[in-house]
């Protein structure tokens, strides 16, 4: 059975580019094999100073792929990349 990749989408309340993020990357999960979290960062004091400036924030298998801007076909480039990685990890 295939591992599937994992999502992360670092986000905060009133971030306009973070809701454009975030209904980007759930439409992709309509077609796309993958999990999902997302992440708000509002009042923790790590995750804001870690990701405020650079919000949205999309991880894929924990490696950081892309801030404030999804860019679809790199979005899935990147998450076939993780796939891979994951299967050939699975054999």
């Amino acid at each position: 059975m295939a591992s599937i990749p994992r999502v992360v989408v670092y986000h905060a309340e009133g971030c306009h580019l973070c809701e454009r993020a975030l209904a980007q990357v759930r439409a992709f999960r309509d077609e796309l094999d993958f999990e999902l979290e997302e992440v708000a960062i509002d009042g923790d004091e790590d995750l804001e100073a870690r990701y405020r400036e650079l919000i949205p924030v999309v991880e894929i298998e924990g490696e950081q792929v892309f801030t404030y801007y999804v860019h679809e076909q790199a979005f899935r480039r990147r998450l076939g990349a993780a796939q891979t990685q994951l299967d050939e990890a699975s054999l």
